[in-house]
């Protein structure tokens, strides 16, 4: 009985995203002008190429960047509870806090927190 659930959520899932782009795609406004292909960035004609590169360094930013901004998201709910849990919760969330610590200060070490 378990496999037959899971088999109609999967075909249920695949059914509304069908049914969601077909009826986007009837129903939405469509125009040819071919101003809309052109590449822009904030409103603005792209002077020089629109393919260049970046450096790996921003994308360790960005990860080191999720990685604490979700940290936050574990610790909210810790906090809107912590009066009711105690002694035993503060100690687990010290040890999560330590080790993201760690974490940080190792990839302080790897110069991965350095912008340019």
């Amino acid at each position: 009985m378990g496999k037959i659930a899971i088999l109609v959520f999967f075909l249920a899932g695949v059914a509304l995203v069908l049914i969601a782009n077909t009826l986007s795609n009837l129903i939405s406004y469509k125009s040819d002008n071919p101003e809309k292909r052109l590449p822009y960035e904030s409103g603005m004609h792209t002077i020089g190429p629109t393919w260049v590169r970046f450096r790996v360094g921003y994308y360790l930013f960005a990860l080191i960047f999720l990685i604490f901004d979700i940290e936050i998201v574990f610790l909210i709910p810790w906090a809107t509870v912590f009066k009711e849990i105690g002694m035993i919760a503060f100690v687990e969330v010290l040890i999560f806090l330590i080790i993201l610590g760690l974490g940080l200060l190792y990839a302080w070490k790897k110069d991965a927190l350095k912008w340019v």
